[in-house]
């Protein structure tokens, strides 16, 4: 936080480095400390929704909350103090969660029941991948996100065809059954059929003919293999991720670097740097080999 360029005062300085930094014993206690407040905050919130713990428990709770609404006020103005740009820090995805974290408590003195929303607090516990060293994780999200993407085109193909197959059952069942059997309606059906191919099978409804009992023993196996299409497709999708994150990162099998530029991205085969031209290293010969 400190350098050269920061005008601010000494105190606020430190005060950042304290804050922000998660690398010296002062910032990693700080961070350590935020983070079992907002698990007791989140434990505190979970309790109040609970009726019987409510009840008995209800002035020391609202005291808790309350108590643990004002630090987190005051860490929040404190991070506004001593963030470099506050502007930035204000408007960045901590920033924002940070002061939602603590908007519904005070919304509840206008609004009863608002202080449910202080739930979102719950985000907060995203910065501990921050302080444990776990950021080196996020590249793998970023993987997980890229293929999420690549196969959204062929997700949504799936979906409509789902979508297509249950309002196509949930009709026929509606029809079949009928409102004697519990298939009051068209939509009825549906909600039946989406909860026979999905499997969770509720037991709700169910069919009492033989034409019914047909229809619904198809939709269950059809269910089965409905379940594990978006399984590959999310599954190919990886593959290719991690495919093409292995060649931007030169980490694929056969990648050299270039001594010249420093391109480590070549493809086994490769004789040449794809950058600069010159000539890159033999491939060693497999060990084990006659």
């Amino acid at each position: 936080m400190s350098g050269g360029t920061d005008r601010r005062a000494a105190w606020r300085v430190n005060l950042g480095n304290v804050i922000y930094d998660a690398d010296t014993p002062a910032g990693r206690a700080f961070d350590l400390l935020l983070i079992a407040a907002i698990v007791l905050s989140v434990l505190a919130v979970m309790l109040d929704s609970v009726s019987g713990f409510q009840r008995r428990y209800a002035a020391p709770l609202r005291d808790l909350e309350w108590a643990l609404t004002v630090l987190f006020t005051a860490e929040y103005l404190l991070r506004l103090v001593s963030a470099r740009h506050p502007a930035h820090y204000a408007r960045s995805f901590f920033g924002v969660v940070d002061l939602l974290s603590i908007l519904p408590a005070y919304l509840a003195l206008l609004i009863p029941g608002a202080q449910v929303l202080l739930i979102v607090r719950v985000l907060r516990l995203l910065r501990i991948f921050r302080v444990l060293k776990l950021v080196r994780y996020l590249s793998e999200a970023r993987v997980l996100s890229r293929a999420l993407q690549a196969s959204l085109a062929k997700i949504v193909v799936f979906l409509a065809v789902v979508l297509t197959l249950v309002v196509l059952i949930g009709t026929l069942m509606y029809v079949v059954e009928g409102p004697s059997n519990g298939f009051t309606s068209i939509p009825t059906g549906i909600y039946w059929a989406i909860v026979t191919l999905t499997t969770v099978g509720y037991g709700d409804i169910a069919p009492r003919t033989g034409w019914g009992k047909a229809l619904a023993s198809l939709a269950m196996i059809l269910g089965y293999g409905i379940i594990a299409v978006p399984t590959g497709i999310v599954t190919v999708g990886l593959t290719q991720a991690h495919a093409e994150r292995r060649h931007e990162d030169g980490t694929s099998l056969g990648a050299r670097e270039c001594s010249r530029c420093g391109l480590k991205a070549h493809q086994s085969d490769a004789r040449y740097c794809r950058r600069c031209g010159e000539a890159l290293p033999k491939v060693p010969p497999a060990s084990g080999t006659g």
